[in-house]
């Protein structure tokens, strides 16, 4: 059995459309000026994305939850960027089909946020 370790993704609601239409089994290349896909490793600093950053820039947040092999993962350190609870892996965008080839099961998404003007 793979030994897996849990990523969290904070995302929009055009970017879960892909994740959707791959199935909920893979991330979507990255666009020019996205060189890095950054998955988090904690739910809570996920939600703080999702419900402080994405609401407002495109109306909705959601967190999304996902197994990778932990070993692929290994390869890349732990980037701390604020407070404690504030850390997240830096895959290059070159390598994001790769993590996708490594990703066990599937992706899913454990929370939602909405603009309330929106609901």
């Amino acid at each position: 059995m793979t030994k897996t370790i849990t990523l969290y993704r904070p995302t929009g609601p055009q970017e879960l459309a892909l994740v959707a239409a791959s199935d909920f089994k893979r991330w979507p290349p990255r666009l020019p000026e996205q060189p890095i896909f950054y998955p988090v490793t904690n739910e809570q600093y996920a939600i703080e994305i999702a419900r402080d950053w994405n609401v407002p820039a495109s109306g909705a947040g959601f967190v999304t939850r996902f197994e990778v092999d932990a070993d692929f993962m290994s390869r890349y350190p732990i980037q701390q960027v604020g407070a404690s609870r504030h850390t997240e892996w830096w895959v290059p965008a070159e390598e994001l089909e790769t993590l996708n080839d490594h990703i066990v099961g599937v992706i899913e998404v454990i929370h939602q946020f909405r603009n309330e003007s929106t609901n």
